[in-house]
């Protein structure tokens, strides 16, 4: 029997679980499939459940909650060996101050300009270009108030000259679709669709195969079937190393062709992956 939560995947039986806690008609359903189907926003507590409680089960987010937020995907990023702009995880902005409020110049990973990340956020809403000290002040001082409410966690990043763009591959089940993202305003700094940027399908084949080997290894050894990944090349540096930036558990699906198309592969991919059981 094939089990599905997820809305748009009609299996032998089909359930809701969105917004709440699953229960045991959920865990009793779950023990009696022999494959379970998940919405790519399940719940952590779902995840385990069926996890737990079924041999089989799609997507695999073991990455996703083993390694949470940004500063997880650091750690996964460095246990796997893979290479990515060079980071520094923080807990807090309390450790890059000293007593009289001034910021702690040589606890500064890198020189100006750099990047810093929140933990959490998409679609660049989080991350931020640090050219000066007052820049870094001022995003301190929003940090500060993040923590505040318990929002925790930072990530202090070497900037790397791109040429304003990134390079996404999206993976669903076995199919991987691949395309650019060219931000031409040089004052936005971030290549993503939400912010301007558009969409290159053409541009640089080798270096867009060069990222695709990386990521189907590190699909490979992660086991993740489901994300949207984010790759930097240098412009400055010509030895065409794709650098990881990112992994995006929601990615957005405009280059996929919109939702509909979304939805259809990933029906295709998971029949495929059921098929392969």
């Amino acid at each position: 029997m094939i089990l599905s939560f997820h809305p748009c995947f009609t299996a032998d039986k089909n359930m809701i679980c969105a917004g709440r806690k699953p229960g045991a008609a959920e865990l009793e359903e779950i023990k009696h499939a022999g494959a379970v189907i998940l919405p790519q926003g399940c719940r952590e507590d779902l995840y385990y459940m069926a996890r737990e409680n079924c041999k089989n089960v799609f997507p695999d987010y073991d990455a996703r909650f083993k390694y949470p937020g940004k500063t997880g995907q650091i750690l996964l990023f460095q246990k796997t060996e893979t290479a990515h702009p060079a980071a520094r995880i923080f807990t807090s902005v309390s450790s890059l101050y000293d007593k009289d409020g001034n910021i702690i110049k040589e606890n500064l990973p890198f020189t100006y300009p750099f990047v810093l990340k929140f933990d959490w956020g998409g679609e660049g809403e989080t991350v931020h270009l640090i050219k000066t000290q007052a820049g870094l002040k001022k995003v301190f001082k929003k940090a500060g108030e993040f923590e505040k409410t318990g929002q925790k966690g930072f990530i202090l990043q070497e900037y790397i000259e791109s040429g304003n763009r990134s390079l996404r591959i999206a993976v669903i089940g076995q199919k991987f679709i691949s395309y650019w993202r060219v931000q031409k305003d040089p004052d936005v700094f971030c290549a993503g669709l939400s912010k301007g940027a558009i969409m290159d399908f053409d541009s640089d084949p080798e270096l867009v195969r060069a990222a695709g080997y990386k990521v189907k290894d590190f699909c490979r050894k992660t086991g993740i079937n489901l994300a949207g990944f984010d790759f930097l090349f240098s412009s400055e540096n010509y030895n065409n190393e794709p650098l990881f930036l990112e992994i995006n558990y929601f990615f957005g699906r405009k280059g996929l062709g919109g939702s509909e198309k979304f939805y259809k592969i990933l029906n295709g991919e998971i029949k495929k992956w059921l098929k392969s059981l």
